[in-house]
């Protein structure tokens, strides 16, 4: 479920980074794609592991 739950944040929060961000441009987007999948997917995994 820790696995499940990282890639959804990681999902989630990558189209968030890229939704906040690619008004300000190609690179922009794509650089809050890389944060926010990688915040997503700290997240997740931290919840995954508090409900497991």
């Amino acid at each position: 479920m820790t696995k499940l739950l990282g890639f959804t944040g990681s999902l989630v929060g990558s189209y968030a980074g890229w939704y906040a961000l690619a008004a300000f441009g190609m690179f922009a987007g794509i650089m809050g794609s890389i944060i926010g999948g990688g915040v997503g997917l700290y997240y997740g995994r931290q919840y995954g592991r508090r409900y497991e």
